[in-house]
């Protein structure tokens, strides 16, 4: 699946023709963690975009989430893309949400997974100990509900992020504004189609932030993943897969 484009300031990966279905990783997240959706919907008559967010390389100044919510609004406008679908998991889905907010003229339809946006310590509160690979696996492994989905490639990427000193300073940076951009306010002012998919055992955006984000948004369907961590698609990808394609279709988008 790796074989990325690079146009610029842009590096992303693209299959499928079709509507656009642009998704944003997480914090921790790489472009591989949506192999299982990059996979399917390029058969099903969907084009799949996964940029890759400049979440360590933007300035600290643009280390935020309004504006990476403004570089994927620019990054469409680059790709000549009219409307399209968004999904996103974590911070992306945060970004999502706050791209979604403003600029609704861009957006199909929006899927979120674990996102953060409303629950505070979605992020960041569990770095100091950063020289400690055993600690460091074990908030890798309390991703997933199962713990061996936390690959040694994956424990690896995450201990390396955080012991290196401007990553860190980042993913801090990015902590305190997931905060600052709290969306409870807006949500019930948003109309765009919205399908929430979450993980029945996440424990870093319990399922009561998936009944909430249902709860504000006005034009939400929530679905459940059973035996299910914070990265559903992930854990899960035939089911997550089969869940957003069922509200694809039922949406008409």
């Amino acid at each position: 699946m790796h074989t990325t484009k690079k146009e610029g300031k842009y590096t992303y990966y693209e299959a499928g023709e079709g509507t656009p279905i642009i998704i944003l990783h997480g914090l921790m997240g790489g472009l591989s963690n949506f192999d299982g959706v990059a996979k399917y919907f390029p058969k099903e008559g969907y084009k799949v975009v996964i940029p890759e967010l400049p979440i360590y390389t933007q300035s600290i100044l643009k280390t935020n989430v309004k504006a990476f919510a403004k570089w994927v609004k620019d990054f469409i406008t680059h790709m000549g893309y009219d409307r399209v679908i968004m999904l996103g998991n974590s911070l992306g889905g945060h970004i999502a949400l706050y791209h979604t907010k403003m600029y609704p003229e861009k957006m199909l339809g929006l899927i979120i997974t674990g996102s953060s946006g409303l629950y505070e310590s979605a992020m960041g509160d569990s770095y100091p100990r950063r020289g400690d690979y055993e600690y460091i696996k074990r908030k890798a492994e309390d991703v997933f509900y199962d713990p061996a989905v936390a690959t040694k490639e994956i424990v690896d990427e995450v201990f390396e992020t955080a012991n290196d000193r401007l990553k860190l300073i980042k993913t801090l940076t990015i902590a305190k504004s997931a905060i600052r951009h709290n969306m409870a306010n807006d949500l019930p002012k948003m109309h765009i189609p919205t399908c929430i998919i979450w993980g029945r055992n996440d424990k870093v955006t319990p399922p009561e932030v998936a009944e909430e984000f249902h709860s504000l948004l006005p034009n939400s369907d929530l679905y459940w993943i059973e035996q299910c961590g914070h990265a559903a698609m992930m854990e899960h990808p035939d089911e997550f897969n089969r869940l957003m394609h069922e509200w694809l279709k039922k949406s008409n988008i």
